[in-house]
């Protein structure tokens, strides 16, 4: 029987973006027994953007409301500037209704509370691709 098929780039660095210590450490110990090599939390915007500018991780699990803005999807609006290799957005919260309609579709959303399992299954599976980029590839198939 075949394995099922995961992405080959799984996420060697992932920025977790939540200010409740426990569950920021559960998804921390969750990422590292996956195998992920780099896993950084910040419990703040300005710490998470600081994070940013050192390093562009794969992938960002990203809370929407932090205790120092009620608008934690403006790190996600700032990370699409970023292109086509920008990283992978997956929102963690207990409120998606809270999170715009357009900001929503750029990741994949997980409503708290939620298994770690059901995110690293989320990592196996491939990135999705914006509409640019999937135009790209049909444009540049022979």
């Amino acid at each position: 029987m075949k394995k099922p098929k995961t992405s080959s780039a799984f996420p060697g660095h992932v920025l977790v973006v939540e200010d409740d210590a426990i569950i920021g450490l559960t998804i921390e110990q969750a990422l590292l027994d996956a195998g992920v090599p780099l896993v950084e939390i910040c419990p703040t915007t300005e710490e998470a953007l600081d994070a940013l500018r050192r390093k562009q991780p794969d992938v960002i699990v990203l809370d929407v409301h932090l205790a120092d803005r009620d608008d934690g999807w403006a790190i996600a609006e700032l990370v699409r500037t970023l292109g086509p290799d920008s990283p992978r957005i997956i929102f963690s919260t207990g409120m998606p209704r809270d999170i715009p309609e357009d900001v929503a579709a750029m990741g994949c959303i997980l409503e708290k509370p939620y298994e770690p399992e059901i995110l690293i299954a989320l990592l196996h599976e491939p990135k999705r691709r914006g509409i640019i980029s999937r135009l790209r590839g049909a444009l540049s198939t022979d």
